[in-house]
């Protein structure tokens, strides 16, 4: 009676994973290449990473972010921008029972956002490529990036092959060893299979986005949000992880009663609307939009 009331159980519930953990570093760091030992040391049956969901060597569905022609088109596939290929990762999810899962991202915010963009729980546990990678192995990992282009996918090359033979560049193999839980004295050796690509899109002329550009934009979305608030100066700091702004403005002294809103919350609105802005546009990633407010003015009629 008991497995009679679990099959039902299972068929009235929608199956969902329990446990996500997230393997967090800036572009071009190394996270690929780690990605398989992190998941065999934690028990994690898959990876999302650029797109795929991957288990073991093989690519189970999605398509590369290194296929797409620009950078901007691959930072959206990397967020599962559209809906077809959000759906198609949930039904092989669903379809192999996967209940432990590892995202790949180059900031907190990335990952909490594949998370929720997959209706996944969010990431129980944030590792981060700093704490399992030295510096000269980030610093390796970042020179093959920047200078020859090249990329890691944690799959078999016979994948890569079938999903793009263009981006194929090489294949790596190597062993490595874990106590076997059942036995002190003997060991199990794995082999790990991964492949080299160079991605379309670095292939050809990179879209950069320019912090002009960037400013331009954040002053836009404020002047049509209140055309009365005065930008002072913006300050644009970026790191591998995405770009800090930190904007000064005059604000009028009715802001809060012709809304209705109290300041506070409607600087919120104005952090919140201009990081929508941003990245919507750019698909660059906004770690924070800080404000400061300067002066209070009076409204000048108009």
């Amino acid at each position: 009676m008991r497995i009679f009331r679990n099959v039902v159980s299972e068929l009235i519930q929608p199956f969902k994973p329990d446990t996500v953990y997230a393997l967090v570093g800036g572009s071009g760091t190394g996270k690929s290449y780690k990605a398989k030992l992190i998941a065999a040391r934690f028990g994690l049956r898959a990876i999302i990473d650029d797109g795929l969901l991957i288990q073991a060597d093989k690519i189970l569905a999605g398509h590369s972010a290194k296929s797409e022609q620009s950078f901007l088109g691959a930072v959206r596939v990397a967020l599962f921008d559209d809906k077809e290929h959000r759906d198609e990762i949930a039904r092989k999810i669903k379809r192999y029972h996967i209940r432990r899962i590892l995202i790949l991202g180059t900031s907190e915010k990335m990952v909490m956002r594949i998370a929720s963009r997959l209706q996944l729980p969010p990431p129980s546990k944030i590792i981060r490529i700093e704490d399992i990678s030295t510096e000269d192995e980030i610093a390796l990992a970042v020179k093959s990036r920047q200078i020859e282009g090249k990329h890691v996918i944690p799959v078999a090359a016979a994948e890569v092959r079938k999903l793009d033979p263009k981006i194929f560049s090489g294949g790596i193999r190597f062993r490595f060893h874990r106590l076997n839980p059942l036995s002190l004295l003997r060991k199990d050796n794995k082999v790990v299979e991964k492949s080299i690509v160079q991605p379309e899109f670095s292939k050809q002329n990179r879209l950069h986005v320019s912090e002009a550009a960037i400013a331009k934009l954040a002053v836009s979305c404020i002047a049509g949000l209140d055309g009365a608030i005065v930008v002072k100066k913006i300050s644009i700091a970026a790191d591998s992880r995405g770009y800090k702004l930190t904007i000064t403005i005059d604000i009028p002294s009715d802001a809060q009663s012709a809304s209705g809103t109290p300041l506070t919350k409607r600087v919120d609105g104005l952090q919140k609307s201009i990081i929508d802005a941003v990245e919507s546009t750019t698909g660059t990633f906004i770690e924070e939009a800080n404000i400061i407010i300067d002066k209070v003015t009076e409204r000048v009629p108009g």
